[in-house]
């Protein structure tokens, strides 16, 4: 199964250097899943030769422009091709309100529905579940309410080995108790025949946080622990500390330093200010720390193997 993740859009605030602001696309099991959408995202979007109509969940982390002004035009543009599926938007519930009066001024009535799932900034929680994932908030610490989106794909069941099955003469009626790991007894012998003789571990769940825009904050470690991919806040160099701290963003070393203790696996940097044209040096003063530091550069697809 896919689980991979495409950066759209990597910088702060504004455009700057080719960079476009926030915006990331998460695709598991051929299924697209939207994280921000700052301005330009669906131009991005055309560009990158994303099919945009694919997206039927989009999460906002925060109502700052950068994550979310290209919100309407992506919802107009739905309209106009005739989308017939509901889109499900997961964000502040101030967010509603807004995407209501930009319709209502524009005189504009959807031909679809949106589904608005209103966000809890105050707790963590899980916000989608469906076959494959679930999603669950988490708590960042940001000048204004933000949370961060941790997907994680479910579990497996064991796998039943066909052909010891048959040497045993076993009926497949015997499958379902199998794959939840249970020992079965022989109907022959009357002996039990463990579990792991007759099948296999199911494959490992991948995981993905994404945490922008967050100050350091270890408070969220339990919540990201041994994550696969890890997103972070790294709008600043390390010898920007103090403006970091005024704008409630991170530094290089300060996003290795949680990827460090949350024991991630991969960290992905990104959320660039403008100050930086070559993030070179961001990604080396990073890998002082935690050395599998990678940047988010739009447009390049980071997958996750198992």
């Amino acid at each position: 199964m896919s689980f991979s993740i495409t950066i759209i859009g990597s910088n702060s605030a504004i455009p700057a250097h080719g960079r476009h602001p926030s915006s990331q696309l998460v695709t598991i099991q051929d299924k697209h899943y939207l994280i921000d959408c700052g301005e330009g995202t669906q131009m991005r979007l055309h560009e990158l030769n994303i099919r945009a109509s694919r997206i039927n969940h989009i999460f906002i982390s925060h109502l700052h422009g950068d994550h979310y002004f290209g919100l309407i035009g992506l919802i107009s543009t739905y309209h106009l091709l005739k989308r017939i599926r509901p889109l499900h938007i997961y964000a502040p519930k101030e967010l509603l309100s807004i995407i209501q009066l930009q319709l209502q001024a524009g005189q504009t009535n959807l031909c679809y529905e949106i589904i608005f799932c209103p966000l809890d900034p105050h707790k963590s929680e899980r916000i989608l579940e469906n076959d494959d994932i679930t999603v669950d908030t988490i708590l960042l610490k940001h000048r204004i309410d933000c949370l961060g989106f941790l997907f994680k794909e479910k579990k497996r069941e064991r796998k039943v080995i066909k052909e010891k099955m048959d040497a045993y003469e076993l009926s497949f009626d015997l499958v379902p108790e199998l794959k939840k790991g249970f020992d079965i007894t022989d109907p022959k012998t009357g002996n039990i025949i463990p579990n792991k003789e007759l099948t296999t571990d199911p494959l490992r769940a991948r995981s993905y946080a994404y945490c922008s825009d967050t100050a350091y904050n270890e408070n969220m470690l339990s919540a990201i622990y041994g994550v696969d991919l890890m997103y972070h806040d790294c709008t600043f160099d390390d010898a920007a500390q103090l403006r970091a701290e005024e704008t409630y963003h991170s530094t290089t070393k300060q996003a290795a330093q949680i990827a460090k203790l949350s024991q991630a696996k991969q960290l992905l940097i990104g959320h660039f200010s403008s100050k930086y044209e070559n993030l070179n040096s961001l990604l080396l003063e990073a890998k002082e720390v935690f050395e599998n530091t990678l940047l988010a550069i739009e447009g390049k697809i980071y997958s996750i193997e198992r």
